[in-house]
């Protein structure tokens, strides 16, 4: 395979800390990296700095596990969410993608993951317990699996399923309008809206 020459060693270091990042080739980390030497100094620090702040300062939700600048984010604090209502997502993606609908106001639980033997991942690596607890001690009334229709995806909402069907609380999955194997942070806003809200009982 074609190797590039670089004439400097740190405009390589860069392209390939670039090219690491998911979805950028060789080719557009370089074209990055010299757009950011084209940049004033200043320009770069603050961009730098962003990522630093990022990595070193925010702090993941202690209730529904989202990122945050605080101990709990703004969706579990806001007094003007319903918070008899759930939706679990596999990752933070998914909420950004849920809440451009402008179509759903209650609560998420992120699982950080979805449950995959071949990935090494089982239930006791996902934080279904900590949902289970929400559960059982609030004021909870229906709990939306709105996980990806992957093999994986349908296995986690199984087992959540098992794992909730004993509590006295309603268990929904959205609606089919988003296909079989979507992942929904690629699922267009209308589509996601639409299968939210046209949620139906989950049934085995």
């Amino acid at each position: 395979m074609f190797k590039q020459n670089y004439s400097s060693v740190l405009l390589e270091k860069a392209v390939e800390e670039f090219a690491s990042l998911p979805g950028v080739g060789r080719k557009s980390a370089l074209r990055l990296a010299l757009h950011l030497l084209k940049q004033p100094k200043e320009n770069v620090e603050r961009f730098a700095h962003s990522f630093t702040a990022l990595r070193n300062g925010v702090k993941y939700c202690s209730v529904c596990n989202m990122i945050s600048d605080n101990e709990v984010c703004s969706v579990c604090s806001s007094l003007q969410r319903d918070k008899s209502i759930i939706c679990v997502v596999e990752s933070i993606r998914d909420v950004l993608s849920i809440e451009n609908t402008q179509q759903y106001n209650g609560m998420y639980h992120v699982l950080g993951g979805i449950i995959s033997p071949i990935d090494g991942i089982g239930p006791s690596d996902l934080p279904i317990s900590k949902l289970v607890e929400r559960v059982q001690n609030g004021e909870v009334k229906e709990v939306i699996l709105a996980l990806s229709t992957s093999m994986e995806g349908e296995t986690t909402s199984f087992y959540l399923y098992k794992r909730l069907s004993g509590l006295s609380v309603k268990i929904s999955t959205i609606a089919r309008g988003v296909g079989f194997g979507d992942d929904l942070e690629y699922t267009d806003e209308l589509t996601l809206g639409k299968s939210i809200e046209n949620r139906h009982l989950f049934k085995i």
